[in-house]
């Protein structure tokens, strides 16, 4: 290694992130050593930062959109090779045992761990990621077009999965940041009528840009019922007002790790019918290599706003003011 320290942010405690100077990871046996190109700046960070989601780790370095180069691996490391393109993930481990992970349900495994939450992550020069957790990336996109893909992207994939979109049916996306708008573009590549809901003004008008058949206000009523729709803002009051704009047998996915206090449901304007309302939790690798193969073939776009990696503090709060369209990406100097 040219240097035995890097430069980091770390969450000294909710609600702040602090720059720091940290010693260089070194791999375990199974884990690449990456030197970090590009990392997205995702609504989960800001949950670690504020103390939305309880600490798992002190000081923890935020950031799991990574794209960047294996620089070292440790021996037992053979999927990656020195000088490979990859991306480091959200979800970093889990345990292969366990009567999730042996049904295919391994974001449901109980020993799961998390890339910004449970070891460092990307908000650094250098961050380690198992080898069997990082992925191969797609080509035809740049750095900055690939790290949003790498958790909003496959989050989004795995809530649209959950919401049972039928063939050519009427979706609803409430909420139209990073993750909704990649999402959206994959179901309009389908052939989905997509309507998009948020207060936004700018991610309104990124939305129809983008192909949605429309775009209106979060607390506005679709123009058609819904076949299903997908909860990205992590807004409780908006679970009635979205279950109230399906149609009979419509589902309702909530895609968040975080959302606010659901307001009480009635029965008959929100659930009856069999209406039916599921969450997300984490995804798969499965998931992850499905969505990314699915960018590719639609070609989707990937709206960013680059900040440089001193400014990971601005991202993040501009991030929590609603002033990013798009995706906010750290940037670093020289990548």
């Amino acid at each position: 290694m040219a240097t035995e320290t890097m430069r980091a942010w770390v969450v000294p405690s909710p609600g702040r992130l602090e720059a720091v100077t940290l010693p260089v990871p070194r791999p375990a046996d199974d884990e690449l050593l990456v030197r970090v190109r590009t990392c997205g700046v995702c609504r989960t960070d800001l949950h670690v930062r504020d103390g939305d989601l309880p600490p798992h780790r002190s000081r923890v370095v935020p950031g799991h959109e990574v794209v960047g180069e294996v620089v070292a691996a440790g021996p037992a490391a053979s999927a990656h090779a020195v000088g490979d393109r990859v991306g480091v993930p959200w979800l970093r481990h889990t345990c292969g045992r366990c009567r999730f992970c042996a049904r295919g349900q391994e974001n449901l495994c109980p020993h799961s761990r998390y890339t910004g939450w449970d070891a460092d992550g990307g908000y650094a020069e250098y961050v380690t990621v198992p080898a069997d957790y990082a992925y191969e990336l797609p080509d035809g996109f740049t750095d900055e077009e690939l790290a949003p893909l790498l958790c909003a992207g496959i989050i989004g994939y795995r809530a649209l999965r959950r919401a049972d979109l039928p063939e050519g049916g009427r979706l609803g996306v409430y909420g139209f940041g990073g993750s909704a708008h990649l999402t959206a573009q994959v179901a309009i590549g389908r052939g989905a009528s997509v309507h998009v809901l948020t207060r936004s003004r700018e991610a309104r008008r990124l939305a129809l840009d983008l192909g949605a058949a429309s775009a209106g206000d979060a607390a506005a009523r679709p123009p058609e019922p819904l076949d299903a729709a997908i909860l990205f803002a992590p807004v409780g009051d908006l679970v009635p007002v979205a279950l109230e704009a399906l149609d009979a047998g419509g589902t309702l996915s909530i895609a968040g790790i975080y959302l606010s206090e659901i307001p009480a449901l009635d029965y008959e304007r929100h659930l009856f019918r069999e209406r039916t309302v599921r969450s997300v939790t984490a995804n798969t690798r499965e998931d992850g290599r499905e969505f990314l193969a699915a960018a590719a073939r639609y070609g989707v776009r990937t709206t960013v706003m680059p900040y440089p990696f001193d400014r990971a503090d601005a991202a993040l709060d501009d991030l929590a003011a609603d002033r990013v369209t798009g995706a906010a990406v750290l940037t670093m100097p020289g990548a």
